[in-house]
């Protein structure tokens, strides 16, 4: 059953609280990212609010975590929003209000997840709704993830599959569009033999969304997704990560050129490999997290064209990382360009025509078309100035908005043109 690629027509577009809340976003802050995007970046596709990881740890305040600390659950071991962080979610809420706010400005809401079942709800040896085993016995207690300790993962069986129906039952009912699964697409405790173990957990989760009503996009998680497992994931999500955490370094941004060369071919209509979310604009901002604490993206300009037009061309999902109501003007300009984004909302087989580079510093180029246009993506990837031979004749310019006929193109250090040219 493949109905679920219709959820996602084109890849998604949004918001994420990772990048600048981590783990310790509040309720206030997810309705001022919503306000925001419904003012100012709707109209132009972006349609997502993602609450990420621990919404359900009442200490949570940075992207660090709480080691086996205490954390809100109901009766069936299922995790629940921390009302002091989340106050609308009292008296048994649940997000209904946030998402139910979210659908009101007219776009979507959506959560992270971890695999498996709470460890609190095993030590409590919970009920497991509708079903006759409890948290103890589904939980699989060598499956744990390598670098947070809320969750066990579970053993392939009915319990299980009743443990994950329960759970997306009840945020179908709360309104949930969108789900990140974590600790899925590659576990991290397997990876010396089989970073893929968990494939029975994601097919565990696909018949679960499958069931409950609601369409909601699958969203899996960490990377980097096994490419030889390109087949399955099409089959069970919507997306997958190409790679680990991405944060706003060179030595982060240079390896994508690689992940989606590896990656080109893969992408259709309900299925897009994700190069991971846009630390752009205001980001870590209640800790210094790979760089200084309530700062707005280390990458430079040119860099951010780099970012924007591969993740554009590649048709990887978008989802903005920094603190919305906090973008500056180049920030927003990224976010507003209707160019760009018809481009990624329309463009199709995306693929690398051409690299040219010693010791990782040259020049790479991309295509992808759509039915009227051909795009082409430039990238220098060394560190000082270069011009390319590389002729065009009445291309625009996506991102300096003009019109170029040129025989060499100069593009900055860290740097990318990006032109559209009628077929």
């Amino acid at each position: 059953m493949e109905n679920f690629k219709q959820w996602a027509k084109t890849a998604p577009c949004g918001w994420n609280s990772w990048d600048c809340f981590g783990a310790g976003v509040t309720e206030k802050q997810l309705l001022e990212n919503a306000d925001y995007m419904a003012k100012h970046l709707k109209k132009y596709g972006w349609e997502y609010i993602v609450c990420d990881i621990q919404w359900y740890e009442p200490k949570a305040c940075s992207n660090n975590y709480n080691n086996f600390t205490e954390l809100c659950m109901d009766e069936y071991g299922r995790l629940i929003p921390a009302e002091n962080r989340f106050p609308s979610s009292a008296n048994k809420k649940g997000f209904k209000p946030i998402a139910d706010y979210v659908h009101s400005l007219g776009l979507k809401f959506g959560i992270h997840i971890m695999r498996g079942i709470p460890r609190q709800a095993v030590h409590k040896n919970t009920p497991i709704l509708n079903s006759e085993k409890t948290a103890r016995q589904v939980a699989h207690h060598f499956s744990v993830c390598s670098w947070n300790t809320d969750m066990y993962g579970m053993y392939n069986c009915d319990g299980a599959q009743a443990y994950y129906n329960s759970i997306i039952n009840m945020y179908a009912d709360w309104g949930v569009d969108f789900i990140k699964c974590d600790d899925i697409c590659v576990t991290e405790f397997r990876k010396w033999d089989n970073p893929y173990s968990a494939d029975y957990e994601i097919e565990m989760l696909r018949k679960a969304i499958d069931n409950c009503g609601r369409e909601i996009v699958l969203s899996l998680s960490p990377g980097p997704a096994p490419r030889d497992k390109a087949e399955h994931l099409c089959k069970n999500a919507n997306m997958w990560r190409l790679t680990g955490d991405f944060w706003d370094l060179w030595e982060h941004l240079y390896p994508m050129f690689d992940k989606c060369r590896e990656w080109q071919g893969v992408t259709q209509e309900g299925n897009y490999p994700d190069c991971d979310m846009l630390p752009i604009g205001r980001i870590s901002k209640l800790c210094s997290y790979h760089g200084e604490q309530n700062r707005m993206s280390n990458f430079t300009k040119p860099e951010h064209y780099t970012l924007m037009t591969l993740w554009g061309i590649f048709k990887s999902p978008l989802m903005i990382g920094g603190n919305m109501p906090e973008n500056d003007e180049f920030t927003l300009s990224l976010l507003q360009n209707e160019e760009y984004m018809l481009m990624h909302k329309t463009a199709m087989n995306a693929r690398e025509i051409e690299r040219n580079e010693v010791e990782n510093k040259g020049y790479i180029i991309w295509t992808a078309e759509s039915d009227k246009y051909r795009y082409t993506a430039i990238f220098n990837t060394d560190d000082k100035p270069i011009s390319v031979n590389y002729s065009v004749q009445n291309a625009y310019d996506i991102w300096q908005k003009n019109t170029v006929s040129a025989d060499i193109l100069e593009i900055e250090p860290h740097g990318a043109r990006l032109l559209k040219t009628e077929k």
